[in-house]
């Protein structure tokens, strides 16, 4: 089977889809491999580590003509879908939830569409998991970036001209990206807490030295893929009411609450903002998907009475080299584990858990329930 990797053409995104130690591997595996020319020079690989483990170069229009499998890290332009051979399979972020015109492109001209959002959260689907290793970044960076905007330091200091003491930090949210920046803030010396509405992530939090702020919300919880419940406008103002006073003394606040294919809730507004301290620094890691913060601008850093809020996308994108390795990790666990050596075929077998749960489209339809329940209100 031919393998095919266009170069991303989102504004700003230095993401790759494959690497050249994933693309060996797979080589070894049978596949053959052609990349659109220059496709990781965004992170300093030329073509030549492509070419040494086998790969060939080609340009986009040939590229998509011939494949026979097309993996990329972002979705492809709607005007690009017919110029795509059918009878493909496509495997991409698509954020289906979204993109009605291009998942019904994609069943019209009968591509094969796997969502990489769409991944089960299973135990034998992590290591395909792609929403999730770039999370895991993201709350890295968002530490990284509060850290060199604050003005102060993170730890305490003991120092002959008096003791420091350590920076306050809050993590709204204690998903995998909201963990991330607990252990990252953690590891810089800061004094540490979270919150999350699902009790039962306590223990984690607490593991890893953050204390874990309660708030009585009554009957939340989590989804069976391990997503937090919406709340009830109640629950809401409960939870804001009970996070203003831990975001005042804060010298850093970090949400990352979203709600799976929905717009993320606003849990910081502007009241909440305004009892900040000047200085404080707010990052919104739910900008891309409407914000947690109230009056954050994705891609802006805005000031509020000297509180910054910073509303930068693609968060993974600021350690691309790192995002990139683990993305194609992650596409590359997900085709050896269902291409099938004898056939040499793909297996989408729709019975299967993590292929029912990602495939959007397949032989000309949409078959993805949830995605078709979507669409259907």
């Amino acid at each position: 089977m031919l393998i095919g990797v266009p170069k991303e053409t989102q504004p700003g995104e230095k993401r790759v889809a494959l690497v050249p130690t994933q693309a060996e591997k797979l080589i070894k595996k049978g596949f053959d491999i052609q990349v659109e020319s220059g496709l990781a020079s965004s992170i300093g690989v030329d073509d030549t580590a492509f070419t040494k483990v086998g790969v060939k170069l080609t340009d986009r229009k040939n590229l998509l003509k011939t494949s026979e499998l097309l993996i990329r890290l972002r979705k492809p332009a709607l005007d690009e879908v017919s110029q795509i051979k059918t009878n493909v399979l496509h495997i991409s972020f698509l954020d289906p939830f979204n993109e009605r015109k291009l998942v019904e492109e994609f069943a019209k001209h009968n591509i094969s569409a796997i969502s990489m959002e769409m991944i089960p959260r299973t135990t034998i689907a992590q290591k395909m998991d792609a929403l999730s290793s770039q999370a895991n970044l993201a709350g890295y960076v968002a530490v990284i970036l509060a850290t060199e905007r604050l003005n102060k330091i993170l730890p305490m200091m003991m120092t002959p001209s008096g003791t420091i003491t350590p920076s306050r930090v809050f993590i709204i949210g204690a998903g995998v990206a909201g963990l991330q920046a607990i252990a990252t803030a953690k590891r810089l010396g800061a004094r540490v807490e979270a919150f999350d509405t699902r009790p039962v992530v306590e223990e984690q939090v607490q593991s890893l030295g953050a204390k874990f702020v309660k708030i009585d919300l009554g009957d939340t919880g989590q989804t069976k893929d391990g997503y937090a419940k919406a709340l009830s406008p109640e629950q809401i103002e409960k939870q804001r009411q009970g996070m203003a006073k831990v975001c005042a003394n804060s010298d850093i606040v970090i949400t990352t609450a979203q709600l799976f294919g929905r717009k993320a809730p606003v849990i910081l507004s502007k009241d909440m903002v305004a009892q900040m301290k000047p200085g404080s620094i707010i990052i919104d890691m739910a900008v891309e998907t409407g914000g947690n913060v109230e009056g954050s601008k994705l891609d802006e850093e805005v000031d509020v009475n000297g509180v910054r809020i910073i509303g930068l996308g693609n968060l993974p994108g600021r350690v691309a080299i790192n995002a990139s390795q683990m993305y194609s990790s992650n596409l590359s666990n997900l085709i050896e584990s269902y291409w099938d050596t004898d056939k040499k075929t793909f297996n989408l077998d729709v019975t299967n858990e993590i292929i029912k749960g990602c495939l959007i489209t397949h032989e000309g339809q949409i078959i993805n329930e949830m995605i078709k329940n979507h669409y259907s209100k």
